[in-house]
């Protein structure tokens, strides 16, 4: 078995979240590999890239979509014909120690990275990064690094 094999696709490809490309979409993301070597997800090139891109979404989340509660956002970011959704919201919200209907404000650092955080080992069964990796993606992803 070789090192990839173990390591889940989402921390291989710098992408913590999982987030797929979407068919037609064009859009590059700041930090997204040159190469495109999956044919399903996006491809960065630091873990920070991915947290970004992850970050930006969810963010974009609250200020489009008016989606400012767990259940809310993993709706959208895990729909049901895709995810046991209530599994995810539940592991979310528990990790956030808040009620999965109880307002958040991702505008917050502390709040987007704990978020972050849950997502990543929800998505991957692990969360491997450092709290500054964490941070450092989130920053930029609220503009703020």
């Amino acid at each position: 078995m070789t090192k990839d094999a173990v390591v889940p696709r989402g921390i291989r490809l710098n992408n913590p979240g999982n987030i797929k490309e979407s068919p037609g979409d064009k859009t590059q993301w700041q930090g997204e590999r040159a190469t495109d070597d999956d044919p399903v997800f996006e491809e960065f090139v630091s873990p920070e890239a991915g947290i970004r891109a992850l970050a930006r979404i969810l963010v974009g989340y609250q200020r489009r979509h008016g989606l400012n509660t767990v259940t809310g956002i993993i709706t959208r970011w895990a729909p049901g014909c895709e995810n046991d959704t209530g599994s995810y919201i539940t592991h979310v919200a528990s990790r956030l120690g808040v009620a999965p209907d109880q307002a958040i404000d991702l505008t917050k650092a502390e709040t987007m990275a704990g978020l972050v955080e849950a997502i990543i080992r929800h998505e991957n069964g692990q969360q491997p990064y450092a709290r500054e990796v964490i941070m450092a993606g989130v920053g930029m992803g609220l503009g703020s690094a």
